[in-house]
């Protein structure tokens, strides 16, 4: 990681013309813009070709943060499962990771954090790090400086519980009893997104259980003072919703220890069941780590043996989620995204100009049309009569397809001239049906369910970090509409509605916040082009302002860069940073949607996109672009400096993909009618 001076607002501005990452530099040659730009997608066509697994997916590298790899540690020392190979290839890797002041970041550039910090101090201790070696030293004295152990987050303090670094009672309380909630009911576990859902579950049998291993070492040199290493907190006033939940967090405390046995039991089974029957074919839990990791604790807290195969398994996947680096480094991904990154894939190929008919297309087509997800999952729980019908981001995880996914992916199946036509057509026929029977009832679409927007689960004193929630998206309600409007629903009244709120939602300076990318710019790189394909001309004024930001906050290199500050410092950071590939092509994207591909905007994008190619047609990005939950959990997903440039070079080349999509089916159908 680099190191970030921040001053007292916690963020240093970026200059105005900031620097592309570092790259082996190639000139466009001088016939033009347009032919650099041809150039540069000749290449990106072939590199991303070339990266197409034989089964027809593709998948980056999906890079967050150390916390991955030092929770990893930590679930084999709990176990007993840990290995001296795989202990030294992690401990390998989070050293790598430090920053120059000691501390760990959770994104490039970004500034230290305590609670990342802590996890991968004591990672490296388990992996033999000496505490009083330089590295160490150094990231103590900063946690020290912070306010030791007792500042880091409730999950930090979960995982030092579970060696006696921290007292559970010291904990917020997680009653198991929480699984018999209806859904009517404030706090029942349908309350929370699904992410969160996955990860509480687990926890409250870890919160009833409250199992302590024999801590391999103290840690006293994390404490301000190791005397008192947790001192009293003031609770907020009562009258506060802090005030309230801290003192229900209290009365759970004592209902601890009154609460019956058999009812409590009862309760933990419960949880116990609610797990292994969302535990997906390939073992884990959600396609993602985390869920899988609690529940593997939980579940051997409830005497499942190592051996069974529940647990093997969950194991089994969770080691899937290692990347093994040539310099003997190993990598926790968080999850993995080989449908995300297959969809978009095959979108800026065929706005790059592939041919629909491409075999890899084909077989691209083949492999998404065999994922999809034809049974009910969570989302079932508030629409019990809706079809099944998506797509999720992972490998495996049927319990939980999302909007984005099944909007992009009918999308890319769309444009793919594929030899079964009506095996596409029904299958964007339910991806369509599912996506519009997810709606929320303000018109806009979340990620993973409807409606999931309660006020109360960010108020427990247990939910101190990231989302707990998934309410609706500008980002992920933009690809619904887009893929509505190139279904021919642009003038139904639900896609309607779905526009109506993207407008109310737009920014004053005319931008779009990003829930699901960094930030304003993927917002309004999402929103324009979705407008624009529903038939909002480019001279709408909501459009104009858009453009008009994207040109006001253009670099004077000529790219687009905002840093992951921008979700905590807005007035600030809102559209700033270094210029990375991606967030040139999402706004190059918009842009070129209003209507703007003459502009000197839109010329000066391409060609910065063309100017920082590598020979081999990718792009560097070490910059973080995706969010996970904004500001807390960031994502540098290593396939969008592919294959979102590929797409707007695409789109500069050959025009509009919703037009020409419009055309190609005209033009079938006036062959049909002719029998030609």
């Amino acid at each position: 990681m680099t190191a970030t001076t921040d001053g007292s607002t916690g963020a240093t501005l970026p200059p105005r013309a900031a620097a592309a990452s570092d790259t082996t530099l190639t000139t466009p040659e001088a016939a033009g813009v347009q032919e650099a730009a041809a150039r540069a997608a000749r290449r990106a066509t072939d590199f991303l070709l070339s990266r197409q697994d034989s089964e027809g997916w593709w998948k980056g590298d999906l890079e967050t943060n150390v916390t991955m790899d030092a929770e990893d540690l930590l679930l084999r020392q709990f176990l007993g499962i840990q290995d001296e190979k795989t202990t030294q290839a992690a401990a390998k890797f989070i050293r790598g990771e430090q920053r120059e002041d000691g501390t760990w970041a959770t994104f490039y550039g970004g500034p230290g954090e305590l609670s990342t910090t802590v996890e991968a101090y004591v990672a490296l201790r388990l992996a033999g790090d000496a505490p009083d070696a330089p590295h160490m030293a150094k990231a103590s004295a900063w946690i020290r400086e912070r306010g030791g152990i007792a500042a880091s987050r409730v999950f930090t303090r979960i995982w030092l519980a579970l060696f006696g670094w921290w007292k559970w009672e010291d904990l917020p309380e997680l009653p198991p009893e929480l699984i018999w909630f209806p859904t009517w009911m404030p706090l029942n576990i349908y309350d929370f997104g699904c992410w969160a859902r996955q990860t509480i579950v687990p926890l409250t049998i870890v919160s009833a259980k409250r199992p302590v291993r024999p801590a391999p070492f103290p840690l006293d040199e994390l404490h301000t003072d190791p005397a008192r290493p947790n001192p009293p907190r003031p609770l907020a006033p009562l009258a506060s919703w802090d005030g309230a939940f801290q003192r229900i967090d209290k009365a759970l405390h004592q209902f601890r220890k009154v609460a019956p046995r058999r009812l409590r039991k009862a309760a933990v089974n419960a949880a116990a069941r609610w797990i292994i029957e969302r535990q997906e074919n390939d073992g884990c839990w959600g396609g993602i780590q985390p869920p899988a990791v609690y529940s593997i604790i939980a579940l051997h807290l409830l005497g499942y043996d190592l051996q069974h195969p529940v647990m093997r398994e969950g194991l089994a996947s969770l080691d899937r989620f290692a990347v093994w680096r040539e310099d003997g480094a190993r990598m926790i991904e968080a999850c993995q995204s080989p449908v995300w990154d297959t969809c978009l894939a095959t979108i800026a190929l065929v706005d790059a100009g592939l041919p629909v008919d491409h075999p890899q297309l084909v077989k691209a087509a083949d492999w998404m049309l065999g994922e999809e997800i034809v049974r009910p999952g969570d989302w079932a729980v508030k629409r019990p009569g809706l079809p099944p019908g998506g797509w999720a981001f992972e490998f495996h995880n049927d319990n939980y397809p999302d909007i984005d996914d099944t909007a992009e992916v009918a999308l890319a199946l769309r444009r793919v001239r594929h030899h079964d036509p009506e095996r596409v057509d029904k299958a964007i026929g339910r991806a369509v049906r599912w996506n519009l029977g997810m709606q929320s009832k303000n018109g806009a679409w979340g990620a993973f369910d409807v409606d999931n927007t309660s006020p109360f689960p960010n108020r427990l004193p247990f939910c101190d970090f990231g989302e707990v929630i998934d309410p609706p998206s500008a980002d992920v309600t933009a690809h619904v509409v887009e893929m509505l409007a190139a279904e021919g629903l642009a003038h139904d009244p639900r896609t309607r509605r779905g526009i109506d709120w993207l407008l109310a939602e737009q920014e004053p300076n005319g931008s779009w916040f990003g829930r699901w990318g960094v930030n304003y710019i993927y917002g309004t790189g999402s929103v324009v082009p979705a407008l624009t394909a529903a038939g909002l001309p480019g001279s709408h004024p909501a459009i104009r302002r858009a453009v008009t930001w994207l040109e006001s906050v253009q670099n004077d290199d000529g790219g687009w860069g905002e840093d992951l500050r921008s979700y905590k410092y807005v007035k600030e950071w809102s559209g700033r940073g270094a210029s990375t590939a991606s967030q040139t092509a999402w706004a190059l994207m918009a842009l070129l949607a209003a209507g703007e591909k003459d502009s000197e905007a839109v010329e000066r994008g391409i060609q910065w996109l063309a100017r920082t190619q590598r020979e081999d047609g990718t792009w560097d990005e070490p910059y973080f672009t995706g969010t996970g939950f904004p500001w807390d959990f960031s994502i540098n997903y290593h396939l969008y400096r592919q294959v979102f440039p590929l797409t707007a070079l695409g789109r500069y080349l050959h025009g509009d993909p919703f037009e020409r999509n419009l055309l190609a089916k005209a033009k079938t159908a006036a062959s049909r009618a002719t029998g030609s």
